[in-house]
């Protein structure tokens, strides 16, 4: 992997989780790190942490704020110099089937797991581009690879996501910019666990990866290894296969979700 040091690093959802083990994995490093996150507490934290390796700046925005996303833009290029790369890592996802949720929960998995990262990949491209390199990297789930009932606006924002991330790509082959996707299944964060009598049974059926995991797949990405890293890999086989073949999926569901519920009962009794 080549080195990032000295190169300005957008996160979002930066300050738990997958975001907060992305940031801890770029300032290794020594990558500048702008730090996106609602809670400026929890923001003030991790930089607190990552000041000793590296500049850090934070920024507590809601992603789908573009006015104050744009604002942030420029106050990080007069301070850092440049933008190298972005992680559209942030997330939102009320669990249940579409019927028992309400539609302004469903807007807003929309809004935050689409519409944000389009659009900030948008506004954040043109700082890219005045890069000799670059990269923007999308965080998105084996949800997104093939349907998943129970999680069907979830499942078809992430979806949306990753045709982005493929047509983007597309777009700027001819650039130095790297752009993809990481797709992982569960993984072990307040993200799933906090919530894990809401969470389907089947999700469960596939091995936890930790967020250290999904953060190296990140910066894979961002080095140009390849346009999607799904984790587990031969989960991403199996999303292939289901989605390709749907009556393999049916068929293979009731297997799944029995399989989802017992690992679900080890991590509770795990976590009691």
């Amino acid at each position: 992997m080549n080195s990032f040091q000295g190169k300005t690093v957008i996160i979002t959802g930066a300050s738990a989780g997958v975001g907060a083990a992305t940031a801890r994995a770029f300032a290794k490093q020594q990558a500048k790190l702008v730090l996106i996150a609602r809670g400026q507490q929890a923001l003030e934290k991790i930089a607190a942490e990552l000041k000793r390796k590296t500049s850090v700046m934070t920024f507590a925005i809601d992603v789908t704020d573009t006015n104050k996303y744009i604002e942030m833009l420029k106050a990080v290029e007069q301070s850092f110099g440049a933008i190298h790369i972005l992680v559209n890592n942030a997330g939102y996802h009320k669990r249940g089937d579409v019927e028992k949720n309400t539609a302004v929960d469903l807007a807003k998995m929309v809004d935050v797991n689409l519409r944000a990262p389009i659009e900030l990949s948008t506004l954040t491209l043109p700082y890219i581009k005045k890069q000799p390199d670059g990269a923007i990297v999308n965080v998105g789930s084996l949800a997104g690879r093939t349907p998943l009932q129970g999680a069907a606006t979830y499942s078809a924002t992430k979806a949306g996501l990753r045709a982005f991330t493929y047509a983007l790509a597309e777009e700027l082959q001819d650039t130095s910019i790297n752009v993809g996707v990481v797709s992982p299944g569960p993984i072990d964060t307040g993200f799933i666990m906090s919530e894990l009598d809401d969470v389907e049974d089947i999700v469960f059926s596939q091995p936890m990866s930790s967020a250290e995991q999904v953060a190296h797949a990140i910066m894979q990405i961002a080095d140009g290894q390849s346009t999607e890293i799904s984790l587990p890999k031969a989960s991403g086989w199996l999303t292939t296969l289901s989605y390709l073949f749907p009556k393999l999926r049916q068929i293979l569901r009731p297997v799944l979700y029995r399989k989802g519920k017992a690992a679900k009962e080890k991590y509770r009794n795990k976590m009691s």
